[in-house]
This record gives structure tokens, C-alpha cells and sequence, in this order.
């Protein structure tokens, strides 16, 4: 029977090794006092958004830690309590999104944000949450970069046209004027002398 127990528990331990590994971005939240389709609907919010949820032993969550960079996580041991579930995202905010809109729809103050790490980045405490879901993705970071480089040229474009529009219109309005008034008077005869 033990060593079934502690077979099972090498699997958890190398599922979320492989999780940690395959992941920039985690949460670490606190689901105490969630119910059973409390949970049910936060799993089907994260599954929509590409976000991967699992609950696990604490105890087995810091052993994976260590075992892939004990260090690197140390800012994340003593968010382990309670009851845990982790979120994994590609999208470093999408996590703390759902947490946010899940507790605003069921006004809970659950799930509780314990931890997050983001690139590298550890954000302690429920207070980071609503900072968190305002974090600019790679994506928006990249779009407003092109934005701002787009920015001087499609002045300069505007230029070029406003100053293309403004000659084309000049050359119409020459065009447009009569032939007469654009050739110029004859002169006048000289006068004959007057006879004397």
C-alpha cells in the first residue's frame, strides 16, 4: 500500500516538474472554502483561456520546485499552505484576469492570490493581484513598439501627401482658369506722331 502511495507520488511530482519546466509563468492561490462547483466553474474558465489549473499537496508542489532549481523558487515556499492550486500560462496575466473576474461574478474573495511568479518575478501576496492582471504581454509590449517606430513615418507620409494634394490641387486650379485670362494683353499700337 506505501509503496503505491509513494508511487503515485513521484508521478505528481514529475507532472508538475514538467509543468514548472514548460512554464514561464505560474499562480499559486489559495481555493480553501471553494465548493466542488465553485472549483467546476474556475477549471472551465481557465480551460477557456488556455490557462492549466492544478491542485496539489503543498508538500509535493516544493519538493518539484527543488528538484528542478531550488533557488530560483525560494520566494514561492512560503506561499505554500492551505489549500493550493496552481494556474499555468503562457499569458503572464490571463491568470490573475480570471482570478479577479471569478471573484467579482461570485463575490468571493476566493480564490486568493498567494503567490506568482512571472518571468523569473515573485509577486507575494493578494495585494499584487489587480497590478498583475494589468501586465502588458509580450504581444502588447511588441505592438506598441511598432506603433511608436510606425509613428515618425506615417507623419512624414502625411506630409509627403499633404504636400502631393497640395500641388495637385494648384495645378487643377490653373487648369481651370479661362485661356483668355492666362495669355497675356497685346500691347498697345504706339501713337503716330501728330502732323504738324
Amino acid at each position: 500500500m506505501f509503496e503505491n502511495d509513494q508511487r503515485s507520488k513521484n508521478e505528481v511530482i514529475e507532472l508538475l516538474k514538467e509543468k514548472f519546466s514548460q512554464y514561464n509563468n505560474f499562480y499559486v492561490t489559495n481555493t480553501e472554502s471553494l465548493t466542488v462547483a465553485q472549483i467546476g466553474t474556475l477549471r472551465r474558465a481557465c480551460f477557456n483561456k488556455n490557462v492549466e489549473m492544478k491542485v496539489a499537496k503543498n508538500t509535493l508542489i516544493k519538493k518539484a520546485l527543488e528538484a528542478i532549481d531550488a533557488e530560483k523558487y525560494s520566494g514561492v515556499y512560503e506561499s505554500l499552505n492551505n489549500v493550493t492550486a496552481l494556474m499555468f500560462s503562457e499569458n503572464p496575466k490571463e491568470p490573475a484576469v480570471i482570478i479577479s473576474s471569478f471573484r467579482k461574478e461570485g463575490k468571493k474573495e476566493k480564490p486568493e492570490l498567494k503567490a506568482a511568479f512571472i518571468n523569473g518575478e515573485i509577486y507575494s501576496g493578494d495585494k499584487n493581484l489587480d497590478a498583475l492582471t494589468k501586465i502588458k504581454t509580450r504581444e502588447e509590449l511588441i505592438g506598441e513598439v511598432i506603433g511608436l517606430l510606425q509613428a515618425p513615418i506615417q507623419r512624414v507620409v502625411a506630409a509627403l501627401q499633404n504636400q502631393e494634394n497640395k500641388a495637385e490641387a494648384a495645378t487643377e486650379e490653373a487648369a481651370a482658369e479661362p485661356a483668355e485670362a492666362a495669355a497675356p494683353e497685346a500691347p498697345a499700337a504706339p501713337e503716330a506722331p501728330a502732323a504738324e
